[in-house]
């Protein structure tokens, strides 16, 4: 069972919650109405393996209110466990409904994360889109997983004095769920979301794969043509553990059952 009282599966050491793309926008609605605040991450197959080699990186994901499938592969694996993912909810695709419920709702948001000028030239297209969406800041620092205390309160100083209701944080894994972990309390009820690349592709600073290429799976291979140098290890060496891992998950069932 999840966080907020649903069903979930496991894929791996990673729980992901069984939602539809609406089901997780009234999650989110009401938390922020509710003055809950959470955190929101978007798992992938890179996910399920860094959740096997990275306890932090687990325990984040442990502690976290939603899990949204974010890969196809993710939604294929669940038709032969306890559970059916209904779609996928990446968050590429999640950020725009949820924008557009927060303008609806009058719900403010902050901007956390992208290459400089990112989150502007995003804003600024959002609010042609929505005018009455209310972002209420953005920023850009730099952002480790060795920051010191000083470090983050200089960070949160800016966001605390805002108090935003919802802040997309948009600084790619394993970062940005830790980043999110350590300063979720400190923030509530703000609802973060791991967002990754979002408001890249809402910039249109960066191109998304084609939709054919998502559907079907594939838009690993999209990125890995994209940018060879950075994301060869992590699909070519790391994500190809994933089929070992699903096969010892359902070994283990089969003795449980």
């Amino acid at each position: 069972m999840s966080v907020f009282g649903g069903d979930s599966i496991a894929v791996g050491k990673l729980r992901v919650d069984v939602l539809t793309l609406r089901d997780a926008l009234a999650v989110v609605a009401r938390l922020v109405d509710e003055k809950v605040g959470g955190s929101v991450f978007t798992p992938n197959v890179d996910h399920v393996m860094l959740c096997e080699e990275d306890a932090r990186f687990r325990e984040a994901y442990a502690r976290a209110t939603l899990s949204l499938a974010d890969g196809f592969p993710i939604v294929a694996v669940s038709k032969f466990l306890e559970h059916r993912l209904p779609e996928k909810i990446s968050g590429s695709d999640f950020v725009g409904p949820l924008l557009a419920q927060c303008a609806d709702r009058g719900h403010t948001v902050y901007f956390f994360g992208g290459n400089p000028g990112v989150a502007e030239k995003a804003a600024a297209k959002l609010l042609e889109k929505h005018p009455t969406l209310k972002i209420v800041g953005m920023s850009a620092p730099m952002v480790s997983p060795t920051m010191s205390d000083s470090e983050v309160d200089a960070v949160l100083a800016p966001i605390e004095a805002l108090r935003p209701d919802v802040i997309l944080v948009c600084l790619g894994a394993p970062k940005q769920e830790l980043f999110i972990d350590r300063v979720a309390e400190r923030l509530r009820p703000a609802v973060l979301l791991g967002l990754g690349a979002s408001l890249d592709f809402i910039a249109g600073t960066t191109k998304r794969a084609p939709a054919w290429m998502s559907e079907n799976g594939l838009e690993w291979l999209y990125r890995l043509s994209q940018d060879r140098g950075r994301l060869w290890r992590r699909y070519l060496l790391r994500d190809a553990r994933f089929p070992a891992v699903l096969f010892r998950q359902f070994v283990l069932e089969r003795r449980r059952s």
